[in-house]
C-alpha cells in the first residue's frame, strides 16, 4: 500500500563473490549447481530462485515499507508478532506464541517465543518489542529519526503504552478499544527489527536489514538485485531453498522474455495478452488468486476544481472503466464497483460505481461552473506495486477525460520518486490527478475504508492521498474500530461504503487478480491475499 548490503564478517565473503558471479552469468536457474570457494560444482548444489519484481524496492526496513516490491523483497527476512496463515488472513502464532486480552478490551498481553535470535546474534525478547514499537510511535525515542514510518499511526497509533512484565512477556495498553488490533500485529509494520542493528546503522537500517525470519540479508546492488540466503537456525525450520535473488525488471515484456530464457525463475505482472499462452507452456506454472486489491484514479479533494464533489462525480462518469478492464487488462482484473474488494467481509453489493455517461459528466461540470477546457496535471508511475498497466491505463483515462473537456497533462515518474510526490503532507504539493493501487494488509475493511479515506489518515499519518475530509464518515469509521461485534461493524462499514461513493474521491477501476508465473521446478508456492511472497516452504526439484 504500498516503499543492501550485508555485514562485513569474513563468513559472508564467499557468498558475496558468488552473488557477483551470478550477475555476470545472468543468474542461475532453479537447482543449478554452483561451486562455493574450495568446492567443485560436483560436490556443491545450491537451490536459487531468481524473482523478477516490477520495480526497485524503496526500503528493506519493514517499518518503512509501503509498497509491494519492497514488502516482497523484505518480509522473508522478518517475523511479526502474530502471523497470517499461509494462503489466508486468519491469524496464528508468530513471535508471540500466545496472547490474552483484558475484559475491558484495552490490554493485550503477549507471551513471546523464547530462544529466538536476530540474524546478528542478538536475542529477541520483550525489550526488542518495546524498542520496535516505541521507535515508531514515540517522537522522543532516540531512534525515531531512523526512518519515516507511514504505517505507524495505523498499526500502533492506538497504543498508549508498552510495558515489560518479564523478559518474554509484554503488555500493550490501548487508548481505546480497537477491533483490528490483533490483525495489525501480523502486518509488516509489526515485524521485529534487531535493536542493535538499528543502533549500529541508524538511518541506513533501510539498507541493512536484520530480522529473525527464514532468510538473511546478503547484499543490495541498487538497480540490479537484492540477495538473501536461508537462515539455517530459523525457529520454524530452515527453508529448503538456499538463496533468493530479487531483480527489478521494469518492463513487463522484458520480465516475461527473461523467464522464458531462464534468467528469471519467477515473475509478476505478466502482460495480459500472454497469460493464456503461458498457461499452456509445460515449462511453467501460472498461479492466480483474487486479490485484496483496488486500482484507482485519485482526485485531490483539497485542490480546485476537485474540491467540488460535482467535479469529482463528473470525472467518475467520464471514465470508461469497463473498456479499460476489457481492452487493457484482459481478464487480469475484475471491474470495481466499490471502494473495497469483494473478498472482504462487509462488502455491500448494493453500492455501485458511477456509470459511464460522458453527457452526465459534462452536465455536472457545467453545474459546477467549470470553465472548459479544464487543464490539470496527471501524475503517473512508469511501473510500480500493483499498478498493472499504469501508462496504458493513464492514456485511456486521459482520452476519456478529454471527451468531456478535461485536458489531463500526463507526467511520468519512477516509482520511488512517485511515492514521495503523491504522499506529500501538504495537499498543495500534490497534483489534481494521480494513479494509485492498494492491497489490503490485514483482511479487515478498516484497512481500506479508514486508512484510505479518514480525515485522520492524511499522508504523514496514513494513506488518504485524496485528502478527503468528511466528519460524518470519520465518526462512523472510528465507531466501527471500537466495536468487537462483527455484525455491527459490518453494518457501519456498509454505511461507510455508501458515503465514500457519494464523496467520490476516486474513480475505482478494478481489483487485480494476483498472477505469477514460475519455472515448473519450483514447488510448494502458495499465493497470499496480502500479496507478499513466502518461500519458506518452497522447494526446487532437480
Amino acid at each position: 500500500m504500498r516503499q543492501r548490503r550485508t555485514g562485513s564478517t569474513a563468513k559472508w565473503v564467499g557468498v558475496l563473490l558468488l552473488a557477483a558471479m551470478l550477475v555476470g552469468a545472468g543468474c542461475t536457474p532453479p537447482g543449478a549447481k554452483e561451486a562455493p570457494q574450495g568446492q567443485s560444482g560436483d560436490t556443491a548444489k545450491a537451490k536459487t530462485i531468481v524473482v523478477g519484481l516490477q520495480a526497485e524496492p524503496t526500503a528493506l526496513d519493514p517499518a518503512q515499507v509501503s509498497d509491494y516490491n519492497s514488502s516482497r523483497a523484505t518480509m522473508e527476512m522478518y517475523d511479526s508478532l502474530l502471523r497470517f496463515k499461509d494462503g489466508s488472513t486468519e491469524l496464528e502464532a508468530g513471535l508471540a506464541e500466545t496472547y490474552n486480552i483484558s475484559d475491558d478490551g484495552l490490554a493485550y498481553t503477549l507471551n513471546l517465543r523464547k530462544n529466538v535470535k536476530f540474524h546478528d546474534g542478538t536475542p529477541f525478547n520483550a525489550d526488542a518489542v518495546i524498542f520496535n514499537i516505541e521507535r515508531q510511535i514515540d517522537d522522543k525515542h532516540p531512534y525515531h529519526d531512523t526512518g519515516t514510518f507511514g504505517y505507524a499511526e495505523f498499526t500502533f497509533g492506538k497504543v498508549a503504552k508498552v510495558e515489560k512484565k518479564d523478559d518474554y512477556t509484554v503488555v500493550l495498553t490501548l487508548k481505546e478499544k480497537y477491533a483490528p488490533f490483533l490483525a495489525n500485529l501480523a502486518m509488516h509494520a509489526a515485524a521485529m527489527v534487531s535493536p542493535e542493528a538499528i543502533k549500529k546503522y541508524g538511518k541506513d537500517i533501510a539498507k541493512n536489514p536484520v530480522g529473525t525470519g527464514p532468510f538473511k540479508f546478503v547484499s543490495w546492488n541498487p538497480g540490479v538485485e537484492i540477495v538473501v540466503e536461508k537462515n539455517p537456525d530459523y525457529w520454524r525450520g530452515a527453508p529448503k531453498v538456499d538463496r533468493i535473488v530479487y531483480r527489478p525488471v521494469l518492463e513487463d515484456q522484458t520480465r516475461l522474455t527473461e523467464l522464458e530464457a531462464g534468467s528469471l525463475d519467477f515473475i509478476v505482472n505478466i502482460p495480459p495478452d500472454e497469460v493464456g499462452r503461458l498457461k499452456q507452456d509445460q515449462r511453467f506454472t501460472v498461479a492466480d488468486q483474487p486479490g485484496m486489491h483496488i486500482w484507482y484514479l485519485v482526485m485531490n479533494t483539497q485542490k480546485p476544481p476537485f474540491n467540488d464533489v460535482r467535479v469529482r462525480q463528473a470525472a467518475n462518469h467520464a471514465v470508461n472503466r469497463k473498456a479499460i478492464v476489457d481492452n487493457i487488462l484482459k481478464g487480469t482484473g475484475v471491474l470495481a464497483e466499490n471502494y473495497i474488494p469483494p473478498v472482504l467481509w462487509s462488502y455491500d453489493t448494493s453500492v455501485k460505481a458511477y456509470d459511464y455517461d460522458p453527457e452526465k459528466a459534462k452536465a455536472l461540470l457545467q453545474q459546477a461552473g467549470v470553465k472548459l477546457p479544464l487543464k490539470v496535471d496527471f501524475w503517473v508511475p512508469s511501473s510500480g506495486s500493483g499498478m498493472q498497466q499504469p501508462t496504458a491505463m493513464a492514456a485511456a483515462i486521459q482520452a476519456d477525460l478529454q471527451k468531456v473537456g478535461i485536458e489531463a497533462n500526463i507526467q511520468t515518474f519512477e516509482w520511488g520518486t512517485y511515492l514521495d510526490k503523491v504522499f506529500a503532507k501538504n495537499p498543495a504539493d500534490v497534483a489534481p490527478l494521480h494513479e494509485m493501487s492498494w492491497v489490503g494488509d490485514n483482511g479487515d475493511p478498516d484497512n481500506f475504508l479508514y486508512i484510505l479515506n479518514s480525515g485522520l489518515q492524511w499522508p504523514g499519518n496514513g494513506f488518504n492521498e485524496a485528502f478527503l475530509k468528511d466528519d460524518a464518515l470519520d465518526k462512523i469509521l472510528v465507531e466501527a474500530q471500537q466495536s468487537n461485534d462483527r455484525a455491527k461493524r459490518s453494518q457501519l462499514y456498509q454505511q461507510a461504503q455508501k458515503m465514500v461513493m457519494a464523496d467520490a474521491p476516486w474513480v475505482p477501476i478494478d481489483h487485480e487478480t494476483q498472477i505469477v508465473a514460475m519455472n515448473k521446478k519450483i514447488t510448494g508456492f502458495v499465493l497470499h491475499p496480502t500479496g507478499v511472497f513466502r518461500f519458506d516452504n518452497v522447494d526446487v526439484q532437480p
